[in-house]
C-alpha cells in the first residue's frame, strides 16, 4: 500500500519529466529557453567531477546554516520574552510586527550600505528572513498553551521556571517546529536572492557565471539544487518532529 502510494505520488512529476525531454528532443522547446532534462543531468555530471557543484553547495549551506542559527536565536529568544511576559509582549511585539511588515528583498540597498558587499550582507538577510515566522509561530504556541495546564502546575507546586519547562514549552512544541519549516522556505529562498549580490563563490555565483554564458542547463542545475536542499532539510525537520512529538500522537490515538 505504501510503495503504491509513493508511486502514485511520483507518478506526475515522471511524466512532466518526460514531456520535457521530448519537447527539447524535437524542437518544441527551444535550448536557449531551458535546456533538456538530459543536458542538465551532462552538465552536473561534468560540474560534480570538477569539484565546482560541491564547492559552491558547500559555501551555500555555510551561509544559510550560519544566517539560520543567527535568525533562530534572535527569533526564539524575543518569542519567549514576549510569550512569557506581559511586559515583554508590549515591548518586543509592536516592533517585531512592523519590521516583518518591511519587503525582506527591498532591505537589500539597506544591508549594502551596512554591511558592503561581502559574507555579512547575505548571513543578515537569510538571518532576517528567518527570524520572523519562527517569532510569530513559537510566540503564538506559547500564548496557545492551555490554561488548564498551568493551574495543574499550580497546584503539584511548580516554579515559574520548571512550569515554564514542563508545560509551556512542550505545549508550545508544535507551534514552534511549524515555524521552524517556515523559517527554513524562507531562508532558501532569502540566500537564493542573497547569493545574487556580488557574489564570487556559492551556488548563486555558478548560476549568474552561466546566465553571462547562456547556460540555461547550469542555471536550471543549481535551481534544482536549491529546491532539493530545501527538500532535504524540511524532511530533517519533519523526521525531528515525529520524534519530538510522538508523545501527541499516542495521546491522540486514545
Amino acid at each position: 500500500m505504501r510503495s503504491r502510494a509513493v508511486l502514485h505520488r511520483v507518478a506526475s512529476p515522471l511524466a512532466l519529466l518526460v514531456l520535457w525531454q521530448l519537447a527539447s528532443s524535437t524542437g518544441v522547446l527551444p535550448e536557449r529557453l531551458l535546456a533538456a532534462p538530459d543536458k542538465i543531468a551532462a552538465a552536473g555530471l561534468d560540474l560534480f567531477r570538477d569539484g565546482t557543484l560541491t564547492s559552491a553547495i558547500a559555501v551555500s549551506l555555510q551561509r544559510a546554516a550560519t544566517g539560520f542559527v543567527i535568525g533562530a536565536v534572535i527569533g526564539v529568544g524575543l518569542a519567549l520574552v514576549a510569550g512569557l511576559s506581559r511586559i515583554g509582549e508590549n515591548a518586543v511585539d509592536p516592533p517585531m510586527q512592523m519590521l516583518r511588515a518591511l519587503p525582506l528583498f527591498g532591505l537589500i540597498p539597506l544591508f549594502i550600505l551596512w554591511f558592503g558587499i561581502g559574507e555579512t550582507p547575505k548571513v543578515a538577510l537569510v538571518a532576517f528572513g528567518v527570524a520572523f515566522p519562527l517569532y510569530l509561530n513559537t510566540f503564538a504556541g506559547i500564548r496557545g498553551v492551555d490554561g488548564k495546564l498551568a493551574e495543574v502546575g499550580q497546584v503539584l507546586s511548580l516554579g515559574r521556571f520548571a512550569l515554564i519547562r514542563h508545560i509551556v514549552l512542550p505545549g508550545a512544541l508544535p507551534q514552534a517546529l511549524v515555524g521552524l519549516r517556515q523559517s527554513l522556505g524562507v531562508a532558501w529562498l532569502a540566500l537564493i536572492v542573497a547569493e545574487q549580490i556580488n557574489a564570487n563563490k556559492g551556488l548563486g555565483f555558478m548560476i549568474n557565471d552561466a546566465r553571462e554564458f547562456l547556460r540555461t542547463d547550469i542555471v536550471v542545475l543549481g535551481l534544482l539544487v536549491y529546491a532539493v536542499l530545501g527538500l532535504v532539510t524540511d524532511a530533517i525537520v519533519r523526521l525531528l518532529e515525529r520524534r519530538a512529538l510522538a508523545w501527541r500522537r499516542g495521546f491522540l490515538a486514545r
